[in-house]
């Protein structure tokens, strides 16, 4: 399948997506395709880079990040998401088990578990969640700031699996199973 928006390369790239796309290429040693489809707005690019960068340095740890991610992938369906933050989440620390999990929802962590159901309760809610789900996280341990950090890691992470499903970008990451898309 090819994507239904050009993947730039570094000859056709816009100008104005050149150095983020060098910093992205930097970072991952590589230009994954889904910034290379986003690169043709170096808006929505530069958006979707600062993000990750935001949240990387937030506090909600990288490895319960890449949990969420795989979560709200596996819920979307994105194949794209799911294969990326999988291979992330390994890099995090996170142990294969502890990823597949993920795509459900599950943690033996129960504060990780906890942030799981909150991000799938968004999902699937559309963000309509109630005072005992947010309640539900201070009582995991959760402050106010990671609580909405969690909020805007399901929001990225529908970001970017909008991006991947609508524009039907290839994966470039080894590919992982879905398991509870509806």
């Amino acid at each position: 399948m090819t994507s239904r928006v050009p993947l730039v390369s570094a000859i056709d790239t816009p100008t104005a997506s050149r150095a983020t796309l060098d910093a992205i290429h930097g970072a991952f040693g590589a230009t994954p395709n889904m910034f290379r489809a986003v690169a043709n707005s170096p808006a929505a690019l530069q958006a979707m880079w600062s993000f990750f960068g935001a949240l990387g340095g937030g506090a909600i740890p990288a490895k319960l990040g890449e949990q969420i991610a795989v979560a709200v992938a596996d819920r979307n369906a994105c194949e794209y998401c799911l294969a990326a933050h999988t291979a992330l989440g390994r890099k995090a620390g996170a142990t294969s088990g502890e990823m597949s999990a993920a795509q459900v929802g599950e943690s033996a962590d129960p504060a990780a578990a906890a942030a799981l159901r909150f991000a799938l309760q968004l999902v699937e809610g559309r963000g309509q969640v109630g005072d005992a789900d947010v309640a539900a996280l201070r009582a995991a341990g959760f402050g106010d700031g990671q609580i909405v950090e969690i909020l805007a890691h399901v929001a990225l992470n529908l970001f970017t699996n909008y991006v991947n499903v609508a524009f039907a970008v290839p994966v470039d990451f080894p590919v992982v199973k879905l398991r509870s898309a509806a």
